[in-house]
């Protein structure tokens, strides 16, 4: 009977522990979601579009994986709905049925760079730290794109964060997941360089990487996802890159197949963005990734 009576304190215990964790969870998470961010971009003029200008915001579109999450037609959809996430949705960004435009010029600088939506609430999954220092031609051209697409009846629902990414997010800060929370939103941008096939081109289309692989590129757990979800590859030369050279690489962009015959899940790496990529830019990628040390830094 004493042994009994010490288990059911036991048991009480920790379901009292989990319980408070949950509460402090949400309660934390609530405050991070409602939280209001004053953000107020810099202003970028916009060219008047013409079929070459919108072919270069179709393209930045697809490289930088807009398209990944908010489809082809920009009519949003489900991201991730499973009992750890919960259930996280890109919106319809046309002025059709359940969108959220037409879109001001200013909504879509605060929602790219800054993570920001309309209503100054952080945006969920969307990577806004690796947008932040794209050049200000490649953002023109990609709004003016994106202002040009018909419109689409779609409602892609609302967002739910379950238990579990709650208590993740509520431990761990360093993550893209709450997109506001990541982005500096006062740092000065880095200079775009040139397009070419050169590892400083490279180092500017690796902004894309950042997100899952680090700032470092030497991959590992990625901040902000589930515990399930695999390891990003180091990238550095000590990673699997050291025994591919650039055709290797480029066919693994382009294929979602590795050198060594492995499958790479898109839901995981999302090589159809990366496959894209022109020649040159996959050179210069390559080039990058090669300028760095074992550590990551070039």
């Amino acid at each position: 009977m004493r042994i009994l009576r010490r288990s059911v304190r036991l048991l009480a215990l920790v379901a009292a522990l989990v319980i408070g964790l949950a509460v402090l969870a949400y309660l934390d998470t609530g405050r991070r979601l409602a939280a209001e961010w004053r953000v107020e971009p810099e202003p970028l003029a916009l060219p008047a579009p013409d079929p070459e200008l919108l072919a270069r915001g179709a393209h930045v579109a697809r490289i930088r994986g807009c398209r990944e999450c908010h489809g082809d037609d920009l009519g949003g959809g489900v991201v991730i709905e499973d009992w750890v996430v919960g259930r996280v949705v890109a919106p319809n960004l046309t002025a059709g049925r359940g969108g959220v435009g037409p879109l001001g010029v200013s909504d879509l600088l605060r929602a790219i760079r800054h993570g920001v939506g309309r209503d100054g609430r952080t945006l969920l999954v969307m990577p806004s730290f690796e947008y932040y220092h794209l050049s200000d031609a490649d953002l023109a051209a990609l709004i003016v794109w994106i202002r040009g697409r018909p419109p689409v009846d779609r409602d892609p629902g609302e967002r739910a964060l379950a238990l579990p990414i709650r208590l993740l997010l509520a431990l761990q800060r360093d993550t893209d997941f709450l997109a506001a929370e990541k982005v500096d939103h006062d740092a000065p941008r880095r200079p775009a360089p040139e397009p070419g096939p050169t590892a400083a081109y490279g180092a500017y289309l690796a902004l894309s990487c950042e997100g899952c692989h680090g700032a470092d590129f030497a991959g590992g757990p990625i901040p902000g996802r589930p515990p399930d979800w695999p390891p990003a590859a180091d990238l550095t030369p000590s990673g699997r890159l050291a025994a591919w050279d650039l055709e290797d690489f480029r066919r693994t962009l382009r294929t979602g197949t590795t050198p060594e015959g492995r499958v790479l899940p898109p839901e995981y790496m999302p090589w159809p963005a990366f496959a894209a990529m022109t020649d040159e830019e996959t050179e210069a990628l390559w080039r990058f990734l090669h300028t760095l040390s074992a550590d990551g830094r070039s």
